[in-house]
């Protein structure tokens, strides 16, 4: 009772995942014990921000991941990266590459870090943030992921340098000025001037990541291992199954959301309007830099807003 205090209305022993993330923060109810210069943020960007519930820890991952179970799942993952990679080396997969593949790689690999670096620092901002420790705990660990994914893409650009020396060597020319990118690149920028963090959540979980991440992890790999490059399929999907996870646990923030409180349904919706255009446009960007179409990938986005009850209405236009 002493211990678990804070769970003993549930009348049973606490689960793992009750006992690791419930009750982390007090900040969130009560503001800071002492009236600093940050406070103030706090209290314009997460207490008094567009979302309000009267409980967050009420908030489940619907996965119940601890850093146990992180920890332990991210591994087997990263082992069978490694045994992707360490056959490109051994193999000489990459001497044998054909031209477009190659040329396809150059054009996603190395700009796409700086995509995935500015979706690791908003997913950092969200857990900052956070009104609760479990959300803080699921933006660490998307954190993580992201960063997860930056290395791997600069391993694999490192690797093709090898074969292709200056492979890379303008990512930064591409995605600062490349036509393909600036519509992330715009996106991605804007959504770091989104101070409101259920704002920065929308922006980011619900409307930019589900698009170009499917885009760039799953439809752009399926066509390169059409075209004879298999190995980054295989990369991009070990990275696509976190995306996953991302994207089935902003589905249960946004529906204890609008559970929560009915004023949530309309912020939210008022957000997915602003930030949902700016993203079609940089998946569509990107795409036709490819020679692939958003436009099933953005139905498929489109259809799961609706099921969130935030999707478009009739005419593309939301709600």
């Amino acid at each position: 009772m002493k211990t678990y205090w804070h769970l003993r209305e549930r009348r049973r022993i606490p689960s793992e995942y009750e006992i690791a993330t419930s009750r982390l923060f007090w900040h969130g109810q009560r503001g800071f014990e002492v009236e600093v210069p940050l406070a103030a943020w706090y209290r314009a960007h997460q207490r008094d921000a567009g979302l309000a519930a009267a409980d967050w820890d009420e908030l489940r991952d619907p996965r119940e991941t601890t850093y146990a179970g992180y920890t332990a799942q991210r591994a087997e993952r990263e082992a069978h990266v490694d045994g992707i990679l360490r056959f490109a080396e051994d193999s000489g997969y990459d001497a044998r590459l054909p031209p477009a593949c190659l040329e396809a790689l150059a054009r996603a690999i190395p700009p796409q870090r700086f995509l995935a670096h500015g979706q690791q620092m908003l997913a950092a901002y969200l857990g900052q943030m956070a009104p609760t420790g479990r959300l803080t705990i699921l933006a660490a660990f998307q954190t993580a992921d992201e960063l997860r994914r930056i290395q791997r893409l600069a391993y694999r650009m490192a690797q093709l340098g090898g074969s292709y020396p200056g492979f890379g060597a303008d990512a930064r020319e591409r995605w600062q000025t490349g036509d393909a990118w600036q519509p992330a690149r715009r996106l991605v920028e804007r959504l770091l001037v989104a101070w409101d963090w259920g704002e920065a959540f929308v922006g980011l979980n619900l409307c930019a990541k589900p698009l170009l991440d499917e885009l760039l992890l799953l439809e752009l790999p399926r066509a390169q291992a059409a075209a004879g490059d298999p190995l980054f399929a295989e990369l991009a999907f070990s990275l696509w199954e976190d995306s996953a996870w991302h994207r089935e646990w902003s589905a249960a923030l946004a529906r204890f959301a609008i559970g929560a409180r009915p004023e949530n349904g309309a912020a939210l919706k008022a957000w997915v309007l602003r930030w949902r255009p700016p993203a079609e446009e940089a998946a569509d960007a990107l795409a036709r830099a490819f020679g692939l179409s958003a436009a099933p990938l953005i139905a498929r986005t489109r259809g799961w807003l609706v099921e969130l009850g935030l999707g478009p209405g009739p005419g593309g236009e939301a709600p």
